[in-house]
């Protein structure tokens, strides 16, 4: 009689036992819950980083690899020009490439990784394919080339693509950029032709007739002489 009123009270109390055992759990798996790991975090930072991504506009995306191209380019030919060129107001040129667009492609960068947005890594194929014939060249040869075709043209074309895209854009971090960059490649194109302009003028004879080097005022860049 006295086992089966033991084993009664025993049933009664279960369920209070069990309901005190759930309690005493639920903050331990709260605190497991709330606990975040470092790779749960890095994932986070990468789902994130790829909802940005989704949410650029395809000219805002195109308007940042525009931006880091333009970047990329100009500090390689810069480079180039400071390994190659005597002359002092190129080199000169070349230095401020290098400060003011490593400058700029750190922000692009920044503003590109908040964003989820990949740049590319080095310059395109038609910049490199430009590098290789710079690199053919010395001289002063190369110094009118290197100024015409990185400091104007290549600055002129940058130039265009953003300013036909100002109207495109939709994120606000997006166009904010742009519009602060827009005027130092301008600013860039302007110094080229300043220069390309002061070449022309002493390529000028005596005579006020023009000297051997017409391919500056022309427009032209003079073509490597096959080997």
């Amino acid at each position: 009689m006295q086992e089966h009123h033991r084993h009664r009270s025993m049933r009664a109390a279960l369920p209070a036992i069990l309901t005190a055992l759930l309690v005493a759990a639920a903050p331990a798996q709260a605190d497991k819950g709330q606990a975040a790991t470092p790779s749960t975090t890095q994932g986070a930072a990468a789902a994130d980083a790829k909802a940005g991504a989704g949410k650029l506009s395809r000219d805002d995306r195109k308007a940042l690899e525009v931006l880091a191209e333009s970047n990329l380019a100009e500090i390689a030919a810069a480079r180039l020009a400071l390994e190659k060129s005597q002359n002092a107001q190129v080199r000169a040129y070349a230095q401020r490439m290098i400060d003011e667009h490593t400058k700029a492609h750190a922000e692009v960068r920044a503003l590109a990784q908040a964003k989820g947005v990949e740049l590319p890594a080095e310059p395109n194929v038609t910049h490199k394919a430009k590098s290789k014939m710079l690199e053919a060249l010395s001289g002063d040869i190369f110094d009118r080339t290197y100024i015409k075709q990185s400091g104007r043209r290549d600055h002129r074309a940058t130039h265009e693509k953003l300013k036909s895209r100002m109207g495109e854009l939709k994120d606000p971090e997006v166009t904010a950029l742009v519009t602060k960059m827009r005027p130092i490649v301008e600013q860039h194109l302007l110094m080229a032709d300043e220069m390309i302009a002061k070449t022309a003028r002493s390529a000028t004879g005596t005579a006020g007739t023009p000297g051997n080097d017409t391919s500056t005022a022309t427009g032209k860049e003079p073509t490597p002489m096959k080997k």
